[in-house]
């Protein structure tokens, strides 16, 4: 029996150690064979909790015995969490084992003893998982306390048009400024180009390769050739070089239409063309970039915005109003994953789709900090705060960074990092913590999203950090995902403009496989942060937005196509800790090599692991039995073979419906997140 657990546990720590050293994705389950010719396997584990970046979880491991029968085993654990989407792996940092279980004839005393030589063991490696593991691994974990209250769903004003338009988004009343030569006068409060000369009274814009007039900025946009040659110049100094694109663009000038409040535009090709929806009574408007869905029965349409279902009887001139997620018609649901329109189950509750943008919700992309990292802080004049209705806490205005003054200190969080003064102008060092009234920021705030921005713990060399994709406007509702807090901020007009976040204006969709992105108007060459002196590009945290280029003629398809270039995913994978001095993720190769005393494994064998033939169909409950799924999709457990009475021990109904939907929701997960498949195609419009 010693042997046995040996084994067993054994067989935990080598393959776990392994990670380290394989850079692939793993599958499930893995296979270790030892130096006596022993085969262990590791089967996925099942993570119960994620709180700030810690995990608890629980995983099976079997290993055969000496007389060839095998045995499976459950083993607790907890681990810090270190994540780094651009290479797509987590780590599990300093792990620990809570608690074994194996069958009954195994003694309990030697357990004991060989969890601490496994504890002990383990403190020296940070074995590594895929994000795509790590998130199926979260299947069966609740996501409860990660909704938002306070957040506003009111319908923008919404445009319906059926041929090619552009939506130019005003960040309220216009407001100009004149350039460094005083030729012209441009709109600083807009992310599109409008300019006129000192005197004049026309206004111009140019979008992609098209130039517009008009006497009024709100309407009467005409296509032109030829524009004065002072606002030509100055387009052409200080808008922003062209990237890659692989946008549709179009042959002829599309129309123009101005918003000085948030807004949404719709476009359909010609009249829609409805779909039916298999196995609904569902329709779709085919011929569109947008989510549209009609229910036969209530004879409404459902348009879907920044994570957000309306509601109106006509598409035209139509009374948009919010939809509840849990009052969406049953419909949306059965929505079969093949069909094109299967995209928006990730905004309709209880889908595995849903599901699974709610777990990426709750994990969080970390970094180390040197603890000597300092930043400036500046303002436009004179500090001014404005406190926060019902906090302690007041924000600054006129600054760029986000600067909040509390109980005489001053805090700053600049890329995801949180940083401290006992100043409001000048140098601010590394924080050592987060100060907890921040946890009351209510979401009509437009500093709302620094409180998804966490301070880990820290050494004496360097601070542990993260944010969840809160810091990044997206957060939790009725069960699913949405954009922005529906809320608009006043920006700071002075010698500078300084906007705020914004839910509308710019087509946010999510797509399950490249998460948030941009669509209609959202192109390199109609939208750029050249001409503006923004500390930032428009709004968000800096680096964040200005990857966004697709998205003004095919873009949301050409949005998907993009995969992880585009989308809430781009923002991760360019998340604000890279290429910042000071700041190390998970993946680097120095990161955590300045903690003292940690335990050296550069003299242990590690040995490597090979994909089971073993199905992974392995799951343990929390009590720890082990269940084993047969061919025929029957549970049993797992050591029913054995003499020592386990073959007593059988799943209950609500185990068995339990347990199928933690197999379900895992290989959904599993499958989906390695192909990058869906029903989603590339291309124009849907098809």
């Amino acid at each position: 029996p010693d042997m046995r657990i040996q084994l067993l546990l054994l067989a935990f720590i080598l393959t776990i150690s392994l990670h380290a050293q394989e850079e692939e994705p793993l599958g499930w389950p893995r296979l270790l064979e030892t130096k006596e010719g022993r085969e262990l396997t590791l089967y996925q584990p099942q993570l119960d909790a994620v709180n700030g970046n810690s995990i608890e979880g629980r995983m099976a491991i079997s290993a055969k015995d000496d007389e060839g029968d095998l045995i499976f085993g459950a083993v607790w654990l907890k681990a810090k969490l270190a994540t780094d989407y651009e290479s797509g792996m987590a780590a599990f940092l300093d792990i620990s084992i809570e608690q074994t279980k194996f069958p009954d004839d195994i003694p309990e005393d030697r357990i004991d003893d060989l969890k601490t030589f496994l504890v002990r063991e383990m403190t020296a490696w940070e074995p590594k998982v895929s994000i795509v593991d790590l998130k199926a691994s979260m299947a069966d974990m609740e996501v409860n306390g990660l909704g938002v209250e306070g957040l506003n769903h009111e319908a923008p004003v919404i445009f319906y048009r059926e041929s090619d338009a552009v939506l130019v988004m005003i960040d309220g009343e216009p407001k100009f400024k004149e350039d460094a030569k005083g030729d012209v006068s441009y709109l600083v409060n807009s992310p599109f180009f409008i300019a006129k000369e000192k005197n004049g009274s026309v206004y111009y814009l140019r979008g992609g390769d098209f130039w517009y007039q008009s006497e009024s900025i709100e309407a009467g946009w005409k296509n032109v050739d030829r524009v004065p040659r002072a606002i030509n110049e100055f387009a052409k100094n200080n808008a922003p070089e062209k990237g890659e694109t692989e946008e549709e663009l179009p042959d002829s000038a599309p129309a123009i239409i101005v918003s000085t409040k948030p807004a949404e535009l719709v476009i359909v090709e010609g009249k829609p063309d409805y779909q039916q929806i298999s196995e609904t009574n569902l329709l779709y408007v085919k011929n569109t970039e947008n989510d549209i869905v009609l229910d036969i029965n209530e004879q409404a349409h459902y348009l879907l915005l920044a994570g957000r279902f309306y509601s109106s009887k006509s598409l035209e001139d139509g009374s948009w109003s919010f939809v509840e997620p849990e009052d969406l018609p049953e419909d949306f649901a059965k929505i079969p994953d093949e069909e094109s329109i299967s995209s928006v189950k990730s905004s309709v509750p209880g889908t595995m789709a849903s599901k699974e943008a709610l777990l990426e919700q709750a994990i969080p992309q970390t970094a180390e900090v040197d603890l000597d990292k300092t930043i400036e802080v500046s303002f436009d004049g004179e500090p001014k705060f404005t406190e926060v209705t019902g906090t302690s806490v007041a924000y600054a205005e006129n600054s760029a960074q986000t600067v909040l003054r509390i109980n005489g200190k001053f805090y700053c969080v600049e890329d995801g990092v949180w940083y401290v003064s006992t100043k409001a102008k000048g140098n601010y060092k590394v924080s050592t913590e987060r100060p907890e009234e921040v946890d009351d920021l209510p979401a009509d705030s437009p500093v709302h999203n620094v409180k998804y921005v966490y301070v880990y713990e820290t050494t004496p060399e360097v601070v542990y950090v993260g944010y969840t994709p809160g810091y990044y406007h997206s957060y939790v509702y009725g069960g699913v995902v949405v954009y922005g807090t529906g809320w608009y901020y006043r920006p700071w007009y002075g010698a500078y403009y300084y906007p705020r976040p914004v839910t509308f204006g710019y087509g946010v969709h999510w797509n399950p496989y490249t998460g948030w992105g941009f669509s209609v108007g959202v192109s390199f060459g109609w939208i750029g942060w050249g001409f503006h002196p923004y500390y930032r590009p428009y709004w968000g945290p800096r680096g964040f937005y200005g990857g966004y280029r697709h998205g003004y003629y095919h873009g949301y398809h050409r949005g998907y196509g993009a995969g992880y270039r585009a989308g809430y995913r781009a923002g991760q994978r360019n998340n604000v800790y890279n290429n910042r001095n000071g700041i190390r993720t998970m993946d680097n190769k120095n990161y955590r090599s300045q903690i003292k005393n940690r335990p050296s494994t550069a003299n242990r064998n590690r040995p490597q692991t090979k994909p089971s033939t073993r199905p992974n169909n392995v799951l343990s409950d929390k009590n720890g039995n082990v269940f084993q799924r047969d061919n025929k999709g029957n549970w049993n457990n797992a050591n029913r073979n054995r003499s020592n009475g386990n073959k007593s021990i059988k799943p209950s109904t609500n185990q068995r419906q339990q347990l199928n939907r933690s197999f379900n929701n895992r290989q959904s997960i599993n499958r989906g997140g390695r192909t990058g498949g869906g029903a989603v195609r590339r291309g124009g419009r849907r098809g």
